[in-house]
C-alpha cells in the first residue's frame, strides 16, 4: 500500500485528487494539506507515515520547490518521495523542481490513471515525467542548443543513435531496461544480476550518454523509438 500525502492551497483540487487516489486499491491519502508549513509539521509529527507526497508547484507564501528545498534540508533522512503537481509545465520550472531533488514531475490536466501510474514509479525508485513536461524539456535543450551553436541542431535520432552505439552489450541491455522504467532492483531481477553491479552499469550508461539522470536515458530511449 502506498501511503499519499497531497499538498494543494485549492480545496476542490485538493478534495478531487483524494477522492480519485484514495480509491485506488494500492493507495491510501493519510493527509489532504493546504501548503508547505502544513506539510512540515505534518512530517515533523508522523516522519514515517507517508511513502509518496504530491506537492504542488504553486502554494502560497512559498512555491513547491522551495518548500521541496525546506523537506531536503529539514529531513535528510525522510524516505518519502516527491512528486511536484501544476497546471502548466515550463521547462524552467521542471528543471528547478528536479534539480531541488523532485522525484517526478506530471500536470493536472493528467488522467486519474496516470496520476495514479506515476505515484506508483516515484514509489518504487523510478523518475515520473508526463509526456508534456518531457517535451518541454527537449524544446527548451533544443533551443538552447540553437543559440549557442554556430549551426542548425543535430537530428535528435542521430545524436541519441551515436552515444547509444558507445554502449556494451550489457549496458544496452540496461539502457533498454531503464528505458521500461525499471528500479535498480527490478533490473537487477531481471539480469540475475547483483544490484550493486546494476548501479555501476547505470553510472556508466549515464556518462556514456552524456546525461545527469535516470528520466534523461529514458528520453533518450524514446527519441531513439520516434526516430525510427
Amino acid at each position: 500500500m502506498v501511503r499519499l500525502a497531497i499538498v494543494d492551497d485549492q480545496a476542490l483540487v485538493r478534495e478531487g485528487l483524494s477522492l480519485i487516489l484514495d480509491a485506488q486499491p494500492d493507495i491510501e491519502v493519510v493527509a489532504a494539506l493546504v501548503d508547505g508549513p502544513a506539510l512540515l509539521d505534518f512530517v515533523e509529527r508522523h516522519p514515517a507515515s507517508v511513502d509518496v507526497i504530491l506537492l504542488d508547484l504553486y502554494l502560497p507564501g512559498a512555491d513547491g520547490v522551495r518548500v521541496l528545498r525546506w523537506l531536503r534540508e529539514r529531513f535528510p533522512d525522510l524516505g518519502a518521495r516527491i512528486l511536484m503537481l501544476t497546471t502548466i509545465g515550463r521547462a524552467e520550472e521542471i528543471r528547478r523542481a528536479l534539480v531541488a531533488g523532485a522525484d517526478g514531475f506530471v500536470l493536472k490536466d493528467a488522467t486519474g490513471d496516470e496520476l495514479a501510474a506515476a505515484v506508483r514509479s516515484v514509489r518504487s525508485g523510478v523518475t515520473a515525467l508526463s509526456s508534456s513536461a518531457a517535451d518541454a524539456l527537449w524544446r527548451e535543450r533544443d533551443e538552447q542548443a540553437s543559440t549557442d551553436g554556430a549551426g542548425p541542431v543535430p537530428d535528435r535520432y542521430d545524436s541519441a543513435a551515436s552515444r547509444v552505439a558507445t554502449l556494451t552489450p550489457r549496458e544496452r541491455e540496461i539502457l533498454d531496461l531503464l528505458g521500461r522504467g525499471l528500479a535498480n532492483q527490478d533490473i537487477a531481477r531481471d539480469l540475475r544480476l547483483a544490484e550493486r553491479t546494476v548501479k555501476t552499469h547505470v553510472s556508466n550508461v549515464l556518462a556514456k550518454l552524456q546525461v545527469t539522470s535516470r528520466t534523461q536515458a529514458a528520453l533518450l530511449i524514446r527519441d531513439l523509438s520516434d526516430g525510427q
